[in-house]
């Protein structure tokens, strides 16, 4: 179909104002229905965390880290940006007995306080990737879209929950190694399961440290990547998280309570 010369100059400008909006304006994309057994499982019941066993430590939200990268997609991905999305308020608790393969874990995602291209964690990235000049609107905007109903519904799922299921020592388990963690995610009210590489050290102080890195697709967690123009301008669906997690022995609770 032929676009006449009065109609051609409207729609480019509207094309690349739509453009410049990706990050602010998603295609509208009704949540996948809940689901309480992860990819995999083949039974009729959500598979259970670990038990708690051995001595509770608890994350320090100041000494941790959650990170998250997000890269851009599509036809027009030269006109989106690749994002960095990070928590410094991560909370739950490592619980660590004798036996480091009967270790377990809580930790908590508070949705609300995720943050978006903060100036110096996008400095840690490679530049050609992560580019220092972001604007206050299009971080506004990517962050409106992540905690929108589209995406992670933070007004009625407050929180991300990670408990572990299991932990698979690898090459011995003594006060510092890998271990292969499966993970139950409780996201948005949908329940996945995947597995995790985990270095951990045991401090000589008692605490607990644990760090990782591994891709991740937001698919996997039954969430639908953000995407606009048709396709045009889109999220990948891989994404890639790092995490550092330092913990300390819970204060002893108090007689009687």
């Amino acid at each position: 179909m032929r676009v006449s010369a009065r109609w051609k100059l409207p729609l480019v400008i509207a094309l690349f104002l739509a453009v410049l909006c990706g990050c602010a304006h998603p295609e509208r994309v009704a949540p996948a229905a809940p689901q309480a057994v992860p990819p995999g499982n083949t039974t009729s019941a959500a598979p259970v965390p670990a038990p708690h066993l051995g001595t509770p430590h608890d994350i320090l939200p100041q000494s941790s880290l959650l990170t998250v990268l997000v890269y851009r997609g599509g036809a027009l991905a030269s006109s989106g940006h690749n994002h960095v999305i990070a928590s410094h308020d991560l909370s739950g608790t490592i619980y660590v007995p004798q036996q480091i393969a009967q270790s377990s874990f809580e930790v908590r995602v508070p949705v609300a306080t995720l943050t978006v291209d903060e100036a110096a964690l996008r400095a840690q990235q490679p530049a050609a990737e992560f580019p220092a000049e972001i604007s206050a609107e299009a971080k506004a905007g990517t962050r409106g879209n992540m905690l929108g109903a589209a995406l992670l519904d933070a007004q009625h799922n407050p929180e991300i929950l990670l408990q572990s299921l299991q932990l698979e020592t690898q090459g011995g388990a003594g006060a510092s190694g890998t271990v292969l963690a499966h993970v139950l995610a409780s996201v948005r009210g949908q329940l996945r399961s995947f597995t995790v590489p985990v270095r951990y050290r045991l401090a000589e102080d008692g605490g607990v440290e644990a760090a990782g890195e591994f891709p991740l697709r937001q698919t996997d967690l039954g969430l639908t990547p953000f995407s606009a123009l048709l396709g045009a301008l889109q999220v990948q669906d891989e994404m890639r998280v790092s995490f550092h997690l330092v913990a300390r022995a819970a204060a002893p609770a108090a007689p009687g309570s």
